[in-house]
């Protein structure tokens, strides 16, 4: 278990860019579409879309990455609370369909989706999807307080006793970080499912953190919903940056109650939820 984190000085530039240590952030725009409770969120294999659960409307909406404008949506005559998604490698989307108590499966064609599948054995309320390498699909059931590992659609491996579990994200060697949200945790567990160690409340501060995602060098990226904030931890396990002052509020490195992180080389991806937005930043780490 970590149980070490050094807080970084900020140095405050300008309303647009914020530089800690080792850090760098600046914000580059908000969506305007009209999104309603956006969770997280994916690029396409390609990088040509930005796929955005969008939880309000039941759906998944499609943004263009670069100017945040909405281009296309699928799911909302079949999606019930619409939560997370990924993708194979093949280029199928699995989305997490929360209220209907399946992963859906689409092949893909564009801004064009057409449901080819579903995983719903022992879930219930799933809200966190990862398609590993491994070619084993795992389900976080945020309800059934579990994680189902799923090879050809059927069930291969599980981990019980968890919290409201949400994001799964592949992490080194290709172990997988989980967000165990109500125990207000992260867990690095391995292909099979056992535990190898807990980012913890106590060393993070954490309260409800939901969705996560990791940067090339091992930086932790994590939505720590409750507080308002977003949390970069290094591979070291030191908190680098905290994004947000913990109170709710709308603007510039301000947030209500976040949750979808993506991130891609020097582009970072936000859902700020509770403002009904998809927010972007330039990132650079030090």
């Amino acid at each position: 278990m970590i149980t070490r984190f050094v807080f970084t000085i900020l140095l405050v530039l300008s309303v647009n860019v914020v530089i800690a240590a080792e850090v760098e952030l600046s914000f580059v725009g908000a969506s305007k579409a009209q999104l309603d409770n956006p969770h997280d969120l994916k690029l396409t294999p390609d990088g040509r879309y930005l796929f955005v659960s969008d939880v309000g409307n039941n759906r998944i909406a499609i943004l263009d990455p670069d100017s945040l404008e909405l281009v296309g949506e699928f799911g909302s005559d079949h999606q019930s609370g619409t939560h997370d998604v990924d993708f194979d490698g093949q280029g199928r989307a699995y989305v997490a369909d929360t209220h209907n108590n399946r992963v859906t499966i689409y092949e893909i064609d564009g801004t064009s989706a057409t449901l080819v599948g579903e995983l719903s054995e022992r879930i219930r309320g799933p809200e966190g999807v990862l398609v590993h390498p491994n070619g084993l699909v795992y389900v976080a059931g945020a309800w059934s307080g579990n994680v189902v590992a799923y090879r050809d659609g059927r069930v291969v491996d599980e981990i019980t006793g968890l919290a409201s579990p949400h994001d799964l994200e592949l992490g080194k060697d290709g172990n997988i970080w989980l967000a165990d949200a109500g125990n207000s945790r992260m867990l690095l567990l391995s292909p099979d499912l056992e535990i190898e160690a807990e980012l913890g409340r106590k060393e993070y501060d954490f309260n409800g953190v939901r969705y996560l995602d990791l940067t090339a060098n091992g930086t932790i990226i994590a939505a720590d919903k409750n507080n308002h904030e977003v949390k970069f931890i290094g591979a070291d396990g030191k908190l680098l940056h905290v994004l947000g002052n913990g109170s709710p509020a709308k603007g510039v490195n301000r947030f209500r109650t976040p949750e979808g992180v993506e991130v891609r080389g020097s582009e970072l991806w936000l859902s700020d939820s509770g403002n009904d937005r998809v927010v972007k930043y330039s990132l650079d780490l030090k």
